[in-house]
Order: structure tokens, then sequence, then C-alpha cells
């Protein structure tokens, strides 16, 4: 066996169980999977595993603690928790009618799935905090307490916004005490986007 199939054999060792379980938001593309799939760089271990930023649920009571929401809390996903306004590609979407899909690569069964967005005045220069969202979901789905297929796809209505937010999406396992958290970075028209349109 040569060195560098010792060196990966290591590496899967030292990845956490979870790597092989669960899921994320795959369209628009969440900040992790965005690292996955090379359009945001530096990310460091989240690109071999997007799904699994599993933390406690019952958001926004518990969770991930502010300033660690978007890494789920994982120290080796803290990468994910830099902000500011440039870090990170941004998806386009407009207010109303929106598609969210997600992938799974272990299809728990499921109590519901929230979208949160944040406010109009958030600090995207910031790390982010509860502060940072709405503190109402935008959009629920009820899982019914059963597993759901591979792939899913939500019909939310999105709230106005302009420019730069952040959508959390959370997913919350019906035989587990955990969830799991998605940041999606989008951008929304400005007012002179909106009129060129």
């Amino acid at each position: 066996m040569n060195l560098s199939r010792i060196a990966l054999l290591g590496l899967a060792a030292a990845l956490p169980l979870s790597a092989a379980a669960h899921g994320y938001i795959s369209a628009p593309e969440s900040r992790g999977y965005q690292c996955k799939l090379g359009v945001n760089t530096n990310c460091g271990a989240i690109q071999w595993e997007p799904q699994s930023l599993e933390a406690p649920s019952g958001w926004p009571a518990s969770g991930p603690a502010d300033q660690h929401i978007a890494s789920a809390g994982h120290d080796s996903f803290a990468e994910l928790d830099v902000q500011t306004k440039a870090r990170w590609a941004k998806r386009k979407i407009k207010a109303g009618t929106n598609t969210f899909t997600w992938n799974f690569t272990a299809n728990h069964v499921t109590r519901n799935w929230r979208y949160y967005i944040t406010k109009a005045g958030w600090n995207p220069a910031q790390k982010l905090t509860r502060a940072s969202f709405e503190s109402t979901p935008f959009c629920t789905v009820d899982g019914g307490m059963k597993q759901p297929p591979m792939t899913v796809t939500h019909t939310c209505t999105v709230p106005a916004r302009k420019g730069y937010q952040i959508i959390l999406g959370v997913w919350e396992i019906g035989d587990t005490a955990n969830s799991f958290y998605n940041v999606v970075d989008v951008k929304f028209p400005t007012t002179t986007e909106a009129a060129t349109e």
C-alpha cells in the first residue's frame, strides 16, 4: 500500500462518523455546498462533507451558539463562520415564490423544515447571531414524522429584501434530538437593478 493511500485512509478515519450521513441545501446552493463545488474556496473540511452541519434542535431557543451558526458549532467547520460582505459567493434571488431543494445522504424521519431570513438592517460584516435573523420562519414545511425521499423541494414565499441577505434552513429531525443548519448566501436586486431588468 503506497503512502498516499495510507494518508487517505487516515483522513477518512479521522472524519466524524456523521460524514456519511444527513443532508444539505443544494438549490439555491448553501454556503457549505458551494465549498464542495469549489465556488467558495479556502473552506476547510466542509468541502468534503456539507451534509454534516448538525447541532441540537430547538432554534432559536437552542441550536448552534451565536457567531457559530454557519458552522453549526463544529470547530472543524469554523471557516464557515467567517462573515464579510464579500467572503461568500451569492445566488441571485427575488422576493415571492422560490424553491429550496435538500439532498440527503441519510433521509431521517423528519419533524419539519423551517426557513429564516436576515433582518432588513442586519450587518453583513459581523458574524451571524440570532439577532441577525427574523425570529419567525418565513416558511415551514411539515415533515409528518416520516422519512422523506432522498431529494425534496419546498416552495416558499420569500419576503422582500434588498442586496446581500442570508437564509437559514433548519431541517429538524424527528427521531433524534438534533437538526441540520444550512446558511444560503443570496442577493436580492437593489432598486437600481430592479429598474433595469
